[in-house]
């Protein structure tokens, strides 16, 4: 049988007697629910002075570490013993759902995709009210030329928002790319500033080589700057040429030969010709 933990009594907790000794009282309860298979009996909590919970072992597939539960009571003074309540309930080690979480705390970034409708949430901090309409035909339609009919606007905390996520993103001054490029993007003449508030340190890339389509920070930068130019000389940008057809000589160690032991023929001396006699 696997371990199962098995939960403590409460503090200053004690079972009665003729609770304590229901065990196969309980067990009876459980076959006749017919849920499954009964375990082992693991331990005995006291609910009250008149109440009890029996726990046995749950043999039942997909639920490891789970157990019975069976909640027997008893009047005071009383050797009769009833059974109140029947349950499967997860043990300490038991495996549960996490807990639920709403949808709207669930979706995140990259999660939208064709034909989804993610509305902002009440009194979205990010957002405050535009321009509202002051009934003047005149007066209203110089403000929607001028870009203020929009109903909501970004607020001061949504800007910072976005201005940090966008500086510590990929496209940001701290990032492996900007740190190794020879200059920054707001030198670039690729860069496109955004308009706003946000002009001073923000722009789109528009080479297609780089972070093209990008929001990028103006000290951002990449190795197709458009001031970038490439060392000149032999060989590739990054080393000289090299020329496979070189040779280099090299001494080799003498070598000691040991001596040849006596009798054995050696390239000095042939070996006789025995059939000639000599």
């Amino acid at each position: 049988m696997d371990a199962v933990s098995v939960a403590s009594s409460p503090e200053n907790a004690v079972v009665r007697p003729v609770l304590a000794r229901a065990v196969e009282r309980a067990r009876a309860a459980l076959v006749e629910l017919n849920e499954g298979s009964v375990g082992d009996h693991l331990g005995v909590t006291a609910e009250d002075d008149c109440a009890a919970t029996h726990r046995f072992e749950a043999k039942l597939p997909g639920y490891n570490g789970w157990q019975w539960a069976v909640v027997l009571a008893a009047a005071p003074d009383s050797d009769h013993v009833t059974i109140s309540e029947l349950a499967l309930l997860p043990g300490p080690d038991a495996l549960v759902a996490p807990d639920w979480v709403p949808w709207n705390q669930r979706v995140r970034p990259g999660d939208l995709s064709p034909g989804d409708l993610l509305a902002p949430p009440e009194n979205d901090p990010r957002l405050v009210p535009g321009y509202f309409a002051t009934g003047d035909p005149e007066i209203d339609a110089v403000a929607y030329e001028v870009g203020l009919g929009r109903k909501q606007v970004m607020s001061r905390e949504g800007r910072l928002d976005c201005a940090q996520r966008w500086r510590e993103g990929e496209y940001g001054p701290d990032s492996e790319m900007a740190k190794a490029a020879p200059s920054t993007c707001e030198l670039c003449g690729f860069y496109l500033p955004l308009s706003g508030v946000l002009r001073a340190e923000f722009g789109v890339c528009g080479n297609e080589m780089a972070a093209d389509g990008h929001v990028v920070n103006a000290a951002f930068g990449c190795g197709a700057h458009s001031d970038t130019t490439l060392p000149t000389g032999t060989g590739t940008p990054r080393y000289d040429a090299y020329d496979d057809a070189a040779v280099e000589v090299v001494e080799a160690p003498a070598v000691d030969e040991a001596p040849a032991e006596p009798g054995t023929p050696t390239e000095l001396e042939p070996p006789l010709d025995s059939a000639s006699g000599n």
